[in-house]
């Protein structure tokens, strides 16, 4: 069975957004359109059989099976989120698929005690990019030389008003605030000085790879 490590039950958390608590089980169904974006964004990643990679804001653990692939059985997925149901589910998906080699870590991506990683994976996490505490505190995980891949919802260009109704009534209900959705890597490439930025779904979203310094 996987491995999840829960947070202190004396410990008061912020609330977890209800698309993350009530609607959990609905999450994979609403964001399926974006399978194939999840695929292009782990394919970013040099990953090599062996190899640990953190999943910051695993959800559900949508992105497992793609990583599994490439790293097999002698590798680790680390996957954190601070919301009890979602990573319940994470499990789950990784009890039935036979994945032993994953630890889900219930914590905020900026308090989250981690483990040493190869690689570090942001899939549609927007809370967390616009957080210097939580990049820094993730960042500071992954091994020297290690890569860094990340994704999800943006704003496209003014004109295009329907892909811009449609980016908010998918992202809306899971994020806190919209601040910074025209760029959403920005306080990320501060870190990652070579982080390289790609836009698709018509200028509503982007994958961006990058590699920490020696």
């Amino acid at each position: 069975m996987p491995t999840t490590v829960r947070t202190d039950p004396s410990r008061v958390l912020s609330p977890v957004l209800p698309a993350y608590d009530r609607g959990a089980t609905s999450y994979d169904s609403r964001t399926g359109l974006f399978a194939s974006y999840r695929r292009r964004l782990v394919d970013l990643l040099p990953l090599r059989a062996g190899d640990v990679v953190l999943d910051v804001g695993c959800g559900t653990g949508l992105c497992f099976a793609r990583i599994e692939e490439r790293i097999g059985p002698g590798g680790r997925i680390v996957g954190v989120d601070s919301a009890p149901r979602m990573l319940d589910l994470a499990a789950k998906r990784a009890a039935a698929h036979g994945w032993h080699n994953v630890l889900g870590i219930e914590a905020p991506a900026a308090e989250a005690e981690l483990p040493t990683v190869d690689h570090v994976l942001f899939c549609a996490v927007h809370d967390v990019l616009q957080s210097p505490a939580a990049l820094d505190n993730v960042l500071a995980a992954v091994r020297p030389g290690g890569t860094v891949a990340a994704g999800g919802g943006k704003w496209a260009p003014g004109w295009a008003l329907a892909v811009n109704a449609a980016v908010f009534a998918l992202h809306a209900p899971y994020v806190t605030s919209l601040q910074g959705f025209g760029r959403p890597w920005a306080l990320l490439a501060e870190r990652v000085p070579d982080l390289a930025v790609q836009e698709v779904a018509m200028g509503g979203g982007y994958l961006a790879r990058g590699r920490l310094p020696a």
